[in-house]
Order: C-alpha cells, then sequence, then structure tokens
C-alpha cells in the first residue's frame, strides 16, 4: 500500500511535465488548434456571452467537448473568466446538463491545478498567479486550516484557480480538496446554469438571477477586506 502511494507521487512530476509540454507541442505545431484557441481566449476575455455561445455550436455534436476542455483552459490559465463557459453550457445544453457539464469540468481543471502545484512547486505557481496573491492565500489558509477551501469557494470574488493552485502547495488531502471544492461551487454553478438556460426566456427570471449574483458579489466584496485585516493582524502579532 505504502509503495503504491510512493509510486504515484514518483510518477506526478514526469506526468505533469510530459502533459505540458505535450499541449505545448500541439499549440505551436497545429496552426487550426492554436487559432481556435485563440478566438477562445479572445471571446473570454471580452465576455461575450453570445459570441461565446456561437462559437460553441459552430462545432456541432463536439459542442460539449469543447467547452469541456475550454473550462479546464480558463482555470489553469488564470486568470480567463470560467463564468463565461458556464453562463454559455446553460443557454446552450440547459440548466440541468450544462450545470452538470461545467460541474464536472471545473473540478477536472481544479484537480490539474492542484497537481502542476503539488508537483512542480512553489516557484512554478508564482509564475501562474502572483507573489502577492499567494502570499494572501498563504494567510488564509493559516487561519481557516481544512475549511479554507470551502469558505474560499463560496467566496465569489476569490479567483477558483489561485485557491486550486494554492491548495496543492498546502499539506491538504487530495480528497479533503475534491469535497471542498465541489460542494462549494455547486451555488454559483447552477445560478450561473439557470441564469444562461433563462437568458432568452422570462426578464422576471434574468432580473432576479442576476439580484442574487449581485448579493453574492456583494457579501464576498464584504468579506474580503475582513479576512486582510485578520491576516493583517495575525501578522502584526507574529
Amino acid at each position: 500500500m505504502f509503495l503504491q502511494r510512493g509510486r504515484i507521487k514518483e510518477l506526478q512530476l514526469p506526468i505533469v511535465i510530459i502533459g505540458i509540454v505535450s499541449l505545448i507541442g500541439l499549440y505551436i505545431f497545429l496552426p487550426d488548434l492554436r487559432g481556435g484557441v485563440n478566438e477562445a481566449v479572445k471571446k473570454l476575455i471580452e465576455a461575450d456571452i453570445e459570441a461565446f455561445r456561437d462559437y460553441l455550436l459552430s462545432f456541432g455534436v463536439w459542442a460539449p467537448v469543447v467547452s469541456f476542455f475550454l473550462m479546464i483552459f480558463t482555470l489553469i490559465v488564470a486568470p480567463l473568466p470560467a463564468f463565461v463557459v458556464t453562463f454559455s453550457n446553460g443557454l446552450l445544453f440547459g440548466a440541468f446538463w450544462g450545470g452538470v457539464l461545467s460541474w464536472t469540468s471545473a473540478m477536472v481543471g481544479a484537480a490539474i491545478c492542484f497537481f502542476i502545484a503539488r508537483s512542480l512547486g512553489r516557484p512554478v505557481v508564482e509564475k501562474l498567479v502572483s507573489k502577492t496573491a499567494l502570499h494572501w492565500t498563504d494567510l488564509f489558509f493559516e487561519r481557516y486550516g481544512m475549511h479554507s477551501v470551502l469558505i474560499a469557494r463560496l467566496i465569489p470574488v476569490v479567483s477558483f484557480a489561485l485557491i486550486s493552485y494554492a491548495s496543492g502547495l498546502t499539506a491538504i488531502r487530495f480528497i479533503v480538496f475534491v469535497i471542498a471544492t465541489g460542494i462549494g461551487q455547486l451555488p454559483a454553478t447552477i445560478l450561473y446554469s439557470i441564469l444562461g438556460e433563462n437568458a432568452n426566456k422570462s426578464v422576471l427570471v434574468v432580473f432576479w438571477a442576476f439580484v442574487v449574483v449581485i448579493c453574492f458579489g456583494i457579501v464576498g466584496a464584504a468579506l474580503k477586506p475582513r479576512f486582510e485585516k485578520k491576516f493583517k493582524r495575525s501578522e502584526v502579532v507574529k
């Protein structure tokens, strides 16, 4: 049992490196893939829901597969707005199946970020996010311990990718990380999926969905400064 776990840990680093090098190689040597990725990134940065929906529709029956991998891409390459993908999934596939697609792909993306950080270490993560952001998460995890991931997932203004990467640098068990992420991301996923499905239907539904989104944002924005103040106090005490 212990030998198997040790063997798995030894294989993590080469697998991650091979995966990253392979993806970079595909991007460089496949012009069509490079063009498609660049187009998707442009639409994500612009947060143009309709344009992104049309982009997914252009792939026909492969649209869910493309959406799945693009969600993972947005989470690994922070800080692309993943909510655009979630909203579009709800618009294209309905609240239920769109929500399932968004939730599942986000879980896979979170796991990949976690293992990238755990395998390649802090110096690489600092390049992917920033030293300042990573320092903030250090204080956050130090204060809230095993509940950190769940709390962060429930605060909309906290970067999903940042917490995933930061978690991989801690001693948190992967199963705990997965469970906390799965539960914590459900409210936002359900909300954006419902909002996407009803975007062209009921003005009332859209209105109340936006109200809830704004409330989430206000609560998150209000809580974040409090967390930061507590962290600063903790540092002063030390």
